[in-house]
């Protein structure tokens, strides 16, 4: 991208937007963490039903394409192994399975643990939600936006795609709003919905989840019982959001008086806090740590909601209707919903540095997690 190097973009460094529980010096061969069964029921993903249970509601036919940077070396042995782990079926390309694939925007990509870590927890929980779609991993050349940016405007090139997960993100910078256009739907393209992680680090603005072309994924503390029952739904306390310091408000959120003119983030939440977090396996290893993992962050929520967009589009395949485009239908129909479509996050876990939860929209969880269900049947069908 030759407008990204004249505006000095290769000099900004995107950060993976994911937390560890722990890091002991050990290798742990035992899943720990939140299982695909228990995050089924939670958000209500097993109550999924298309004309009558006849259709199966896994994202079968759908692509989903995640952006990350580096190498990971092992995640497709590291898919297979959660997926065995967990009875998920495995994207082997079989009749009515979904297929997996990775491409590499450069021949000379090196390793890095951090984002190799990032790869395992986005595959996995991407796959997990949406076991039958189709899973593109697209490895940027570094963590450079740069670069970045470049692998997202390859993934919306590829045939199929019709949704789009980046869990990473950095500081805002004036020249943003020239960026923005990289996160709408080619020209002759089935049209795609692009999410982003909204960040880690308490309140404030990452880009990209700030484009208003971004579905932003904000952090909840979601508790739960053995059987995936709901103890308690919180606002994360270093979950990110705020007010753009250049980023228009877009129509969608006409209705939010949180700000004058300029986008809040997030749109959304998802279970973020690495205290009640995701079983991820990770063979390539981080810190002094390998094999299973319990993640959490924003990075979590971002494939997941990725993953049930995928879901939507397939029903909405099933009714002959195109997929949803992120800018035009998925965020415009998300704040237009209306009754149980969502948990309103009204409280904050103390002691972080995120804004307060609230009724309503606010800064930390936007208008909350979703009732998968109802968002995928009445609201994005």
């Amino acid at each position: 991208m030759s407008a990204a190097s004249s505006l000095g973009l290769a000099a900004l460094i995107e950060s993976p937007n994911f937390d560890l529980v722990s890091e002991s010096a050990v290798t742990n061969s035992t899943p720990f963490g939140y299982t695909p069964a228990q995050i089924d029921t939670a958000y209500g993903f097993n109550s999924i039903a298309f004309s009558n249970n006849i259709i199966d509601g896994k994202g079968v036919g759908q692509t989903i394409a995640i952006v990350d940077a580096y190498n990971d070396p092992n995640i497709t042995s590291d898919l297979a192994t959660f997926d065995s782990d967990f009875g998920v079926a495995p994207l082997d390309g079989s009749a009515k399975h979904g297929t997996f694939s990775v491409v590499q925007m450069s021949s000379k990509e090196t390793n890095d643990s951090g984002w190799a870590m990032e790869e395992s927890l986005d595959v996995e929980w991407a796959h997990a939600i949406a076991p039958k779609a189709n899973i593109v991993l697209v490895e940027a050349k570094s963590s450079s936006l740069s670069d970045l940016l470049s692998a997202v405007d390859y993934a919306k090139s590829l045939a199929n795609v019709s949704v789009i997960s980046m869990s990473w993100g950095g500081s805002e910078f004036s020249a943003e709003t020239q960026f923005d256009s990289l996160f709408t739907t080619p020209a002759g393209h089935t049209p795609i919905t692009f999410v982003a992680s909204a960040g880690d680090t308490g309140a404030g603005v990452e880009w990209p989840a700030a484009s208003p072309n971004v579905l932003s994924v904000g952090g909840s503390s979601l508790q739960l019982a053995a059987n995936g029952s709901v103890i308690s739904d919180t606002g994360w306390d270093y979950g990110s959001g705020g007010i753009s310091a250049y980023e228009l408000k877009p129509s969608y959120q006409a209705n939010d008086t949180l700000s004058g003119k300029y986008r809040t983030v997030p749109d959304v939440s998802y279970n973020a806090d690495p205290n009640y977090g995701f079983a991820v396996y990770d063979s390539e290893g981080y810190g002094n740590q390998t094999g299973w993992f319990q993640a959490g962050g924003t990075s979590a929520g971002a494939p997941q909601w990725a993953a049930l967009v995928a879901i939507a589009d397939q029903n909405r395949a099933y009714k002959n209707l195109p997929t949803l485009d992120g800018p035009t239908q998925t965020l415009p129909m998300l704040y237009a919903a209306t009754g149980n479509a969502f948990t309103d996050i009204t409280q904050t876990n103390p002691g972080g540095t995120a804004y307060a939860a609230s009724k309503g929209y606010d800064l930390v969880t936007g208008i909350g997690d979703p009732h998968a269900a109802t968002v995928i049947d009445s609201v994005l069908a």
